[in-house]
């Protein structure tokens, strides 16, 4: 299950799971779009391809919530 990390990696903006605009790669790194478009879709930290994460919405997201830890590295 994905952890639905809360914020961009790289600017620190807020990426709520149950709305679209984040993307991630297969280690859950986790960027906004303006940042993942700007990184060429690339991870800086694996390498690997950035894509669309999906939301998590409804009931889903009061069973599963997404996590609060922050992973800015400012």
């Amino acid at each position: 299950m994905l952890e639905m990390r809360p914020d961009c990696e790289r600017c620190g903006c807020d990426l709520p799971a149950d709305a679209g605009g984040a993307f991630i790669c297969s280690m859950e790194c986790t960027f906004c779009a303006e940042c993942a478009e700007e990184l060429d879709d690339r991870c800086p930290n694996c390498g690997g391809e950035l894509m669309d994460r999906p939301a998590r919405v409804g009931d889903v997201l009061s069973r599963y919530p997404a996590s609060t830890r922050r992973h800015h590295k400012g």
